[in-house]
């Protein structure tokens, strides 16, 4: 399948007693279904997974597939490593795996093709790739993500550059045939779309999920006034739940409008302070408003 549309990275809320609230996590999955999300992804970095027990990141996986069957909504897992990858064949709802590209050892253009060559052969569900390189440290220009989508079983691209810049235009003017590029930097999602993006996986719309699903279908419509509109509104409101280290600020909110029972994150993350929860109600409270 072509992947395109709202994919929103699911929260691991917790219980003050610090447990995975299962329960929060299954009825924030329904709100977020029913508020017009295409699909969830469960255990992305939004998720905290280096945080979860792997007994933790199973459970959250059979709670939100069966909710994804429930809704026959697409669902894709982060999944980096072989062994996660395979557990993957055991549910029919997960539609693709969200893999990242290498952190932090640099392993070069070819390290890299070679590395999701070789996860995507033994992979029992096609990949979205990750690029993320102001937090991986490996750029990949528009070049080596076109080789990137031409390896079988590459689905998509979860474009997360941190810039529009020349590679970004260069890729989305003549995207790849049949692969699926998905905004990744919430605050540029509104111009990526512009330029061809197919959708968006957008952990700010755990806070606004009607409203970004209203801006891709803007965009695909050719609505630009509209899609202009709410791109402004919602890159504001991006950059208010980001100024601490994600998901703090995002939890916070939803703790606040009574989404989940706690803001709690686990270490390495700090709670996010009062004034930049503060910030980002009152542009939510500002998002709604206009």
């Amino acid at each position: 399948m072509m992947l395109s549309g709202l994919y929103v990275p699911l929260i691991t809320p917790f219980e003050a007693s610090g447990e995975v609230a299962f329960g929060a996590l299954e009825s924030l999955a329904r709100r977020l279904l029913a508020d017009g999300a295409t699909g969830l992804v469960a255990l992305g970095t939004t998720g905290e997974p280096g945080a979860l027990t792997d007994a933790e990141k199973q459970t959250v996986v059979e709670v939100v597939a069966r909710v994804c069957q429930e809704r026959s909504a697409p669902l894709v897992v982060g999944a980096a490593t072989a062994e996660a990858l395979r557990r993957l064949g055991d549910h029919p709802e997960v539609v693709a795996a969200l893999t990242v590209v290498p952190p932090f050892v640099r392993p070069g253009e070819e390290g890299v093709l070679a590395h999701f060559a070789h996860l995507a052969e033994l992979s029992p569900v096609p990949l979205i790739a990750y690029d993320i390189p102001h937090r991986t440290g490996q750029y990949l220009p528009a070049g080596a993500l076109r080789r990137l989508a031409a390896i079988p079983g590459i689905a998509g691209l979860k474009f997360s550059p941190g810039a529009i810049n020349d590679d970004a235009i260069e890729l989305l003017a003549d995207p790849p045939s049949g692969f699926a590029i998905l905004g990744g930097d919430d605050a540029y999602i509104s111009p990526l779309l512009a330029l061809g993006a197919h959708g968006g996986i957008t952990a700010s719309a755990l806070v606004a999920t009607a409203d970004f699903a209203r801006l891709i279908a803007a965009w695909r419509a050719g609505d630009v006034p509209e899609a202009r509109a709410l791109g402004h509104r919602l890159a504001l409101l991006s950059l208010r739940l980001f100024a601490e280290p994600n998901p703090t600020v995002i939890k916070a909110v939803l703790h606040a409008r009574g989404d989940i029972p706690t803001p709690a994150v686990r270490l390495p993350l700090l709670a996010a302070s009062p004034d930049t929860v503060a910030a980002a109600l009152e542009s939510q409270t500002e998002s709604k408003a206009a």
